[in-house]
C-alpha cells in the first residue's frame, strides 16, 4: 500500500519551452505542487524588451498566490485611463468602474521577479531548472518529446509551449506551420527617462489627474494613437505610439526608428502631446509589428499544450497578454496536483482546452476590434460588463471547481 501510495504522488517531469512572463508563470505554478520543472530558452541571456507592462486585477490575483512581492515590481497604481483626443487636446477621465487592484511596472521587474519564485529556494517545491542558450529545433506533441537544436533529446511527461508568437511547439500541436498574417498595423515603443520631467513645459496633461495611462486617439483619418504610463517608481516613462503600416512585409522593413520618425507620423497631433517626444531616451525606439494569432483548431495534441502568445498572440489595446498567460498558467497547475500520472495528461489537457480557449480567442478577437471598428476604440474603458469579465474572473477558482467536478468527483 505504501509503495502504491508513493507512485501515486510521484511528480511529473515538465518541459516548458520559452522563459517569458507565460513560461515562468507555468513553472512557478507547476513547481508549487511539486512537479519537476524544466524551462528551455533560445537566448544565452534571457531579458525582457525594455518596456512597461500593465498587470490587471485578475492577474495580481494569481501573482499573489505565487507569494510574489509587489515591492519588488517598483510599480505604480493603474486606476484607469485619461483619453485624449488628439486633434483639440480635451480629456476624458475613465477610471476603472469596478473594484481592482490593477498596477503598472516594467517588463523586467516583472520577469526577474517570477525567475526568483521559479527558481530560488522559498518558492515551495522543487525550483525549476532554468537553461539558457537551449533552443528547442522540434517538438513531439503526441510523445512529449523536444530536440533541441544541438541534437539533444528532451523527454518529458508533457511540453507546454510558451514560445511565443513564431511557437515552433504550435507546429507540431497542429501539424503544420503557421505563419501569423501582418495586421496592417505597428507600434514605436520605447522608455523615456522621467527626470527631466518637470523641467519642461505643456507636460501636466501627462502628470495630473487620474493615476494609471494617458492614451490619445486621432479619431479622424486613420486610426492613430499614444498609449502612455509611468513604470519602475515613475523614473520611467513607457511610449507606444501605433499607426497604420501597409509595409510590414516588405524586404527593407527595418525593426528600429528614430525621433525624427515618430514626430513625422503624427504631426497632426495637438502640439502638447508631441512635447513627451523632448524627453531623453532611456532606450531605443523599437518599431514592433502587431501580429494576431488566427483562432486555432485546437491548443493542445497528446502530451503539449499551447500557452500565451503561441496561442492567442493579439494586439495590445485590452491590455490583457500577460494577464491571460498568467491564468493559463494557474488553471494548468490546478488541473495537475501531485499524483497527476503520464496516462492522466491528454485528459486534462484536455480540460485545460475546455477552460481556456474560448476566453483567449475572445481578449484576441477584442484586442484587435480595439482597433479595427470604430466604435469599439477605448469600449474596455467605457464598460462595466467588459471589465466585469476580464478583472473579476478569478481563474484558480473556475479552475478548481471544474476540476472537482469533473476529475475528483469520477475518480472518487
Amino acid at each position: 500500500m505504501a509503495a502504491n501510495l508513493q507512485d501515486s504522488l510521484r511528480p511529473l517531469n515538465v518541459a516548458i519551452v520559452g522563459a517569458g512572463i507565460g513560461g515562468l508563470a507555468a513553472a512557478i505554478a507547476l513547481r508549487r505542487n511539486g512537479h519537476h520543472v524544466r524551462i528551455f530558452e533560445a537566448s544565452q541571456k534571457k531579458t525582457e524588451i525594455g518596456a512597461g507592462v500593465g498587470v490587471q486585477t485578475n492577474a495580481v490575483r494569481i501573482l499573489k498566490q505565487f507569494g510574489y512581492s509587489l515591492e519588488n515590481l517598483k510599480p505604480l497604481a493603474f486606476d484607469g485611463a485619461v483619453i485624449f483626443d488628439a486633434k483639440n487636446g480635451i480629456g476624458i477621465t475613465r477610471p476603472w468602474l469596478i473594484a481592482h487592484e490593477s498596477i503598472v511596472c516594467h517588463r523586467s521587474d516583472l520577469h526577474d521577479e517570477l525567475i526568483r519564485l521559479a527558481t530560488g529556494e522559498s518558492g515551495g517545491g522543487p525550483p525549476v531548472q532554468l537553461l539558457l542558450n537551449s533552443k528547442v529545433a522540434t517538438c513531439d506533441a503526441d510523445g512529449g518529446i523536444v530536440t533541441l537544436a544541438d541534437g539533444e533529446i528532451v523527454h518529458a511527461d508533457i511540453v507546454i509551449g510558451a514560445d511565443g508568437i513564431h511557437s515552433v511547439v504550435r507546429t507540431s500541436v497542429l501539424g503544420h506551420a503557421i505563419k501569423p498574417p501582418a495586421s496592417g498595423w505597428t507600434c514605436f515603443r520605447c522608455l523615456f527617462d522621467a527626470s527631466t520631467l518637470d523641467e519642461l513645459t505643456d507636460l501636466e496633461w501627462l502628470t495630473e489627474g487620474l493615476h494609471g495611462a494617458r492614451s490619445v486617439i486621432m479619431r479622424e483619418k486613420e486610426f492613430r494613437m499614444f498609449f502612455i504610463y509611468p513604470c519602475r517608481s515613475g523614473t520611467l516613462i513607457n511610449f507606444v505610439a501605433i499607426y497604420p503600416d501597409g509595409e510590414q512585409d516588405a524586404a527593407d522593413w527595418t525593426p528600429t526608428a528614430n525621433l525624427d520618425e515618430v514626430r513625422e507620423k503624427y504631426t497632426d497631433f495637438h502640439p502638447k502631446f508631441l512635447r513627451i517626444l523632448d524627453l531623453p531616451l532611456h532606450t531605443p525606439i523599437l518599431k514592433w509589428q502587431l501580429r494576431a494569432v488566427p483562432i486555432l483548431p485546437t491548443w493542445i495534441r497528446g502530451r503539449a499544450a499551447l500557452l500565451g502568445d503561441a496561442a492567442h498572440a493579439t494586439l495590445p489595446l485590452l491590455g490583457q497578454g500577460a494577464a491571460m498567460a498568467i491564468e493559463e498558467a494557474a488553471v494548468l497547475a490546478c488541473l495537475l496536483p501531485l499524483g497527476t500520472t503520464k496516462e492522466d495528461i491528454p485528459a486534462r489537457l484536455e480540460a485545460y482546452q475546455t477552460l481556456r480557449k474560448e476566453r483567449g480567442e475572445f481578449v484576441g478577437m477584442e484586442s484587435v476590434s480595439q482597433a479595427a471598428v470604430p466604435v469599439k476604440r477605448g469600449q474596455y474603458l467605457r464598460s462595466r460588463e467588459m471589465q466585469m469579465s476580464m478583472l473579476d474572473y478569478d481563474a484558480v477558482q473556475v479552475a478548481q471547481d471544474y476540476y472537482d467536478a469533473n476529475v475528483r468527483g469520477i475518480e472518487d
